[in-house]
């Protein structure tokens, strides 16, 4: 079974399409396919004027829709909403800035040249967590934290040495 769905989200017309294989097994059905794919995040911010800069500046993201509680914005496929919320802090907290060098909730955007997005952040006066640095497991990372203390991971896949013949 598949269907197409609009909805209004945040006064913003969404088009989604859903395919759903239904197996019946013994007890019941089982969804067997859906997309994979997230696409939206709500962030909840404590200045959201000073949030919707940093996402503008930073990314270089056009606003997509805002009213006086939230920001819209669009990566690629990806929606995110800066939505104000008076429980959350303006800045990153200490325990923000530890959890992201832990690595816990990070959102990771790939780039040609992480270091080439260094010096831009640098530029902007951005708070670097950690890197950029080698990693292990074949990409090379820098970690900064968003004025809501939310972090991102910019990563670059290094290039694969060649294998011993």
């Amino acid at each position: 079974m598949s269907f197409g769905l609009a909805t209004g989200l945040y006064g913003v017309r969404v088009q989604c399409s859903v395919k759903i294989d239904l197996r019946v097994s013994g007890k019941g059905c089982d969804v067997a396919e859906w997309e994979k794919q997230i696409g939206a995040i709500n962030l909840i911010v404590g200045d959201l004027e000073r949030s919707k800069a940093f996402y503008q500046e930073v990314f270089g993201l056009p606003l997509q829709h805002e009213d006086q509680d939230t920001a819209m914005f669009r990566f690629t496929d990806t929606y995110v909403f800066l939505q104000r919320g008076a429980a959350h802090q303006d800045s990153p907290s200490d325990d923000a800035l530890s959890l992201a060098q832990k690595g816990v909730g990070q959102f990771v955007m790939f780039v040609e040249d992480v270091d080439a997005v260094r010096d831009e952040l640098h530029q902007g006066d951005v708070a670097i967590i950690s890197g950029p640095a080698d990693r292990d497991w074949g990409m090379r990372t820098l970690t900064f934290a968003d004025p809501g203390g939310y972090t991102w991971e910019i990563t670059q896949e290094l290039p694969r040495a060649p294998s011993p013949s």
